[in-house]
């Protein structure tokens, strides 16, 4: 009897660990129509401060692959999105990118909203020959460092914290400008080109001061900022972060223009900064979509399946998995009509040169970065999501 029971134990233990793992474990899979399945996962935050955009990252995609679903069934296949929750956590972003690579299933990656998580997880991408397009990450070193894998349809930090700089200067007339960063890989590359291109303008930086994320006490540095009486605070960073910089700043009476990156590009920002948020300006990497014809059929199609209005990176999630899918087909042609490897979807991706998105075309150069992005310049005028825009610049 006892070992009977010990025997059915094990065959349900095993059946268990089957059913878990054996998606990860297979080459190819089977959808119930008999179709060979690909998959595109996500990695972006799910949980956390930084969930708002992160789902809008997913829903981005998963909308993509729905639009294009029954194409690829006339070709023989099945997409399936398969989101991960990369918590905003370098750690967390690693660990994913291990599964990824173990779920032969999947061909490409639709992420990272981070560029601190990008970073580290690009290593294994590059190893098992994975590629991501990213909606959002906007860090030089996501593509400086020549890999093969990893691409972006956004605009980099070098080109953003300069656009910022200028308005800043040009427009706003800031001569004296406090600068506060998260210390984090995109907080403090933004915060670092915005720097040099304003002292480079003429501007005089009165502070440079690092917070950490998940702080929600902003007054020992704005205390600094009320002693230096700048004509500007410039942000490095996020918007859970930001919105309360800009709410507690609003509270010490400090009234002077606050500006930010496509950190801050968030409904979420404006929902924590309140009515403090109206002397605000961001830059983003992200457009008004529901300016042309097909990104308000899109945002309404969006609105309509989730029941959630877009994010600035909703669009740009949509146009990255359809870059990718775009590759994945011309890889099945070339390929026969066959399955593609990992590596001929790579290649494949790193070849679009002329693609027309919703946010954005697309075309890559030779380290994966968007000869097409653009920097746009927002401006809260009340407290209402999305922002005015009353800027737009291109390389």
């Amino acid at each position: 009897m006892f070992s009977k029971k010990l025997s059915t134990l094990f065959l349900l233990s095993a059946l268990t660990v089957g059913t878990i793992t054996g998606c990860s474990s297979s080459t190819t899979s089977s959808s119930s129509e008999g179709k060979t399945v690909i998959k595109i996962a996500t990695q972006s935050p799910l949980s956390g401060g930084s969930a708002t955009q992160g789902e809008a990252i997913k829903l981005g995609a998963q909308l993509a692959l729905e639009d294009k679903k029954a194409e690829f069934k006339k070709l023989g296949f099945d997409l399936q999105l398969v989101p991960y929750d990369d918590q905003a956590d370098p750690k967390k972003g690693v660990a994913n990118a291990q599964l990824i690579a173990a779920d032969k299933g999947i061909l490409a990656i639709v992420g990272h909203m981070n560029s601190g998580v990008a970073i580290p997880s690009s290593e294994i991408y590059e190893k098992y020959s994975i590629p991501m397009v990213s909606p959002a990450n906007t860090a030089t070193a996501v593509t400086d460092r020549g890999l093969k894998v990893t691409n972006r349809v956004v605009a980099r930090d070098d080109f953003q914290g300069p656009a910022g700089a200028q308005f800043a200067v040009n427009t706003l007339k800031a001569k004296k400008i406090f600068i506060i960063q998260d210390k984090t890989a995109y907080g403090t590359g933004l915060a670092d080109a915005f720097k040099k291109a304003a002292e480079d303008l003429g501007a005089k930086i009165d502070g440079y001061e690092g917070i950490t994320v998940g702080e929600k006490d902003f007054n020992g540095v704005l205390n600094q900022v009320a002693d230096k009486k700048p004509d500007m605070i410039y942000f490095g960073g996020l918007y859970a972060e930001g919105g309360l910089i800009v709410k507690q700043a609003h509270d010490k009476g400090i009234d002077i223009p606050f500006m930010g990156g496509d950190g801050l590009d968030s409904s979420s920002f404006v929902e924590i900064a309140g009515v403090a948020v109206k002397n605000a300006y961001l830059t983003s990497i992200a457009g008004d979509v529901t300016k042309s014809a097909e990104g308000k059929k899109f945002s309404e199609e969006y609105k309509t399946q989730f029941n959630k209005n877009i994010e600035g990176y909703s669009a740009y999630a949509y146009d990255s998995a359809g870059v990718i899918l775009q590759a994945i087909e011309n890889a099945i042609n070339k390929n026969d009509g066959k399955l593609p490897t990992r590596a001929q979807v790579r290649d494949a991706i790193r070849a679009i040169s002329d693609y027309q998105g919703i946010g954005t075309k697309v075309g890559f150069d030779d380290k994966g970065d968007n000869q097409y992005a653009k920097i746009y310049i927002y401006k809260f005028n009340e407290a209402k999501y999305p922002a005015t825009v009353v800027g737009e610049i291109s390389k």
